[in-house]
């Protein structure tokens, strides 16, 4: 059995945004953004002609996914020290750390995460990379993405 890897790894797949992570002690971060880069390993186990994967539709969820989260305030929902307490059309206010917070709603992504680090969110682009990806053939799918030329984290989901 043979093992492929094709890489994806284009200046569009970016986005802005920004975060707070939170630490174990209830302390955190200030509110920053970084300008977040992701690339994208498929394994497949077949390149033959008859299995070729097409790289448009590959191309337009990589696309789709860094436009659908630029320049948002990522919450989550799942740490510990995070508490939503009011949202509506306009606004959305939570508490993170015992500290009040008011963005607008259009600006936030609430993320079914405990934290937003780069390991996390790494994790979760692969995840929803992994559902949104046709199958055909994929073995695995890595996610390498990084908050500023080389820091990041890479997250590999094997299929």
């Amino acid at each position: 059995m043979s093992r492929h890897r094709i890489l994806l790894a284009r200046d569009s797949y970016k986005f802005s945004a920004a975060h707070m992570t939170v630490f174990p002690d209830g302390t955190k971060e200030r509110l920053h953004g970084h300008n977040y880069t992701f690339a994208v390993e498929l394994e497949v186990d077949r390149v033959d002609f008859a299995s070729m994967i097409p790289f448009s539709a590959i191309k337009g969820v990589l696309s789709a996914l860094a436009s659908e989260w630029k320049e948002r305030v990522f919450l989550a929902t799942g740490n510990p020290f995070f508490s939503l307490v009011r949202e509506d059309a306009q606004e959305i206010e939570i508490t993170l750390c015992g500290q009040r917070y008011v963005f607008p709603r259009a600006d936030v992504l609430l993320l079914p995460l405990d934290n937003i680090s780069v390991e996390s969110l790494s994790l979760h682009v692969a995840s929803v990379l992994a559902e949104r990806l046709p199958r055909a053939h994929l073995l695995a799918l890595t996610v390498k993405l990084e908050e500023s030329p080389g820091q990041g984290a890479a997250t590999t989901l094997t299929l």
